[in-house]
């Protein structure tokens, strides 16, 4: 029998296609699920693990796998880690907590870092024309690993902008992952701490803790604002280097 050549598929429907698969289409999508991802933490509020507790019929294995699970899940619809943090502490304690949140941490950076990198790569790196922003993209895809490690360990940057602004560059899965992993510790581990010892806010313990998490932040400020002051003085006088004035006060 003679082969019968399928149809073609008609305009109409191949531009619908075009449509629905177009980087645009796919950036509205992930926008979509992550205000739908907004609207779900607010309405769950997660901060009742601090104040209910995990359920009672979930212990052991079970309970530190299913919250290694849920605090990776959280992570990527933007939960903020510091709460999940000291709910791991308060729940399982120092060592079994620290493994869950930094597993947990690994487990949402990388649905955040997949999501971005399947639904807005495309749409976004085209408009990667500033200097500043062609700068951080040669340094991201070029260094991946070395950046994104300072970007963990540096205080006051937004976990899930950093999961994104990865995305859209062109750093592997393994760097990515691997810093991810690495340079959460010592910030997640101040949490875990004082999550743990919640119960007893004047013990040295919890207020060390407290400092670790406080003392960092505050500096990493600092160095933000001073940065950003150079920054801003030499690009004053780059710009009279180009119209030959001085550059203003």
């Amino acid at each position: 029998m003679l082969d019968v050549a399928a149809p073609p598929a008609k305009p109409a429907a191949r531009r619908a296609r075009a449509v629905l698969l177009s980087p645009w289409s796919r950036l509205a999508l992930l926008a979509a699920l992550l205000t739908g991802s907004a609207v779900a933490v607010w309405l769950w509020q997660p901060q009742r693990l601090l104040t209910h507790g995990w359920p009672p019929q979930l212990s052991g294995a079970t309970a530190v796998v299913l919250f290694t699970a849920a605090y990776g899940v959280g992570t990527a619809a933007l939960v903020p880690r510091p709460l999940l943090n000291l709910a791991a502490g308060a729940l399982f304690g120092v060592q079994t907590g620290l493994a869950t949140s930094v597993g947990g941490t690994v487990i949402g950076a990388g649905i955040a870092f997949g999501l971005g990198r399947l639904l807005g790569q495309d749409a976004l790196r085209p408009l990667l024309r500033g200097r500043w922003l062609t700068a951080a993209d040669r340094q991201l895809s070029h260094h991946g690993f070395r950046s994104m490690l300072a970007i963990r360990l540096f205080p006051g940057v937004p976990f899930a902008a950093a999961n994104y602004c990865a995305a859209v560059s062109r750093m592997g899965w393994p760097s990515f992952l691997l810093a991810t992993g690495l340079g959460s510790v010592p910030n997640t581990a101040a949490y875990v701490v004082a999550g743990s010892h919640a119960t007893t806010p004047t013990s040295p313990v919890f207020l060390l803790a407290l400092a670790f998490i406080a003392v960092p932040a505050v500096a990493g400020a600092l160095v933000a604002w001073r940065k950003r002051g150079r920054m801003r003085t030499a690009r004053l006088g780059e710009d009279a280097a180009g119209d030959g004035t001085p550059p203003r006060a």
